[in-house]
């Protein structure tokens, strides 16, 4: 109610003036040159993350600054982990405010996400970081249920209808980071809610998207024989990582060797003129 008042019709008109000054502005400036410059911003395939359980968009800090100075459009989006749906829709969302094409990395159950939003046509490439992956008969459960159960499992409590990691199951984890770190990514969870991995959305784009997959070969969260066998069942191209789950915290290196090498390969010729 107080925004209805304070945006006076007057506000509106001059607000809308001054876009229409930008946007007039921006097509001088195309004319004047910009066009070389868009051409190398596209030579350079933007990233969009998709994290997973009891973790946030911030996950990805140790390699978004590097991705960034290297010329990528980088955003990671934040998910609710209310629905997979609604995850799935906050990563098509983050893919309309970076340029096309674009690059979808999922960790953990952010490769649920990232399975069902890669279908969109602006995705070229999917990176899997020990990451669930269904196929279109399967959910994040019943993939799991296939294989043993992970000792993470037995440090979890509900409460709120949320499933929430306790402090002692950090180490199931996130163990082979600082025990400071640890601290920080415990204190920073992302909760799922308790029906989550039960949801299922249309679409499987690792069946026709270029993929690369990181096992994390001390994983205590998910099994790295799954992470092995949906790696394989993509034909990805795969990288194994000394890590814990979150590899991306304890082995920022190997996960930017596997979206460098996804951009590469996907990169588009530039343009002649």
């Amino acid at each position: 109610m107080f925004r209805r008042h304070f945006l006076t019709t007057t506000a509106i008109g001059a607000a809308a003036g001054m876009f229409g000054y930008a946007q007039r502005a921006a097509a001088r400036s195309s004319s004047e040159g910009s066009s070389t410059d868009m051409a190398q911003l596209q030579t350079k395939p933007s990233i969009v993350f998709a994290h997973g359980l009891w973790a946030d968009g911030s996950c990805y800090s140790k390699v978004i600054p590097t991705l960034q100075a290297e010329g990528h459009e980088v955003v990671s989006a934040q998910n609710s982990l209310d629905t997979l749906a609604g995850d799935v829709a906050a990563v098509k969302a983050a893919l309309g405010v970076v340029s096309s094409p674009a690059i979808l990395v999922g960790h953990s159950y952010g490769g649920t996400v990232i399975t069902a939003a890669g279908t969109d046509d602006r995705v070229i490439g999917l990176v899997y970081i020990a990451a669930l992956a269904p196929d279109a008969d399967e959910t994040s459960n019943s993939l799991q249920a296939k294989f043993p159960k992970t000792e993470v499992l037995a440090h979890l409590q509900i409460v709120g209808g949320r499933i929430w990691l306790r402090p002692d199951g950090i180490e199931y984890f996130a163990g082979d980071l600082p025990e400071q770190e640890q601290k920080l990514v415990w204190a920073t969870q992302g909760v799922p809610a308790t029906s989550l991995f039960d949801d299922k959305v249309e679409g499987t784009a690792w069946k026709s998207k270029p993929s690369w997959y990181i096992v994390a070969k001390n994983d205590r969260t998910v099994q790295p024989e799954l992470e092995r066998f949906c790696a394989k069942r993509m034909k990805a191209t795969i990288y194994e990582a000394d890590s814990s789950h979150v590899v991306m915290l304890a082995k920022p290196s190997v996960v930017l060797d596997a979206i460098r090498a996804a951009a590469k390969s996907s990169t588009p010729a530039p343009a002649l003129h």
